[in-house]
């Protein structure tokens, strides 16, 4: 046997759960402010989509959630009368890894922010 603080082993799994609802939070606020009054606009939402998913990302890595890789991926569409379906997988351990998801609708537009939490052994 080798010594160590308990819970040190890294097939233990993480620490402290991945905190889904400050996550959901964090998407709600970002999303929001970027896009309550932001109409359509192609070129506009391409930019507006990449600034929100970095600042998502640097805010949740501010949690200070150790060992947690994120990915954030964000869509904006335009509402038209048309429908969208989004699909995504990915090869995790449920035990461990989860993700966070937000929808966002206005007058002219649709947004979607998903946050995968994978923690890293």
């Amino acid at each position: 046997m080798h010594g160590g603080a308990a819970g040190s082993d890294p097939r233990s799994g993480p620490p402290r759960r991945f905190p889904v609802a400050a996550v959901d939070d964090i998407l709600k606020d970002v999303v929001g402010s970027y896009l309550r009054e932001q109409p359509y606009e192609p070129a506009r939402c391409r930019d507006v989509a990449k600034d929100m998913a970095e600042v998502i990302k640097a805010r949740v890595k501010d949690l200070k959630i150790p060992r947690y890789k994120i990915v954030v991926v964000t869509h904006i569409g335009q509402l038209n009368e048309q429908s969208m379906q989004i699909g995504s997988r990915c090869l995790w351990d449920p035990a461990s890894d989860t993700f966070s998801s937000y929808v966002f609708k206005n007058t002219s537009l649709f947004a979607l922010a998903n946050v995968y939490a994978v923690y890293f052994e």
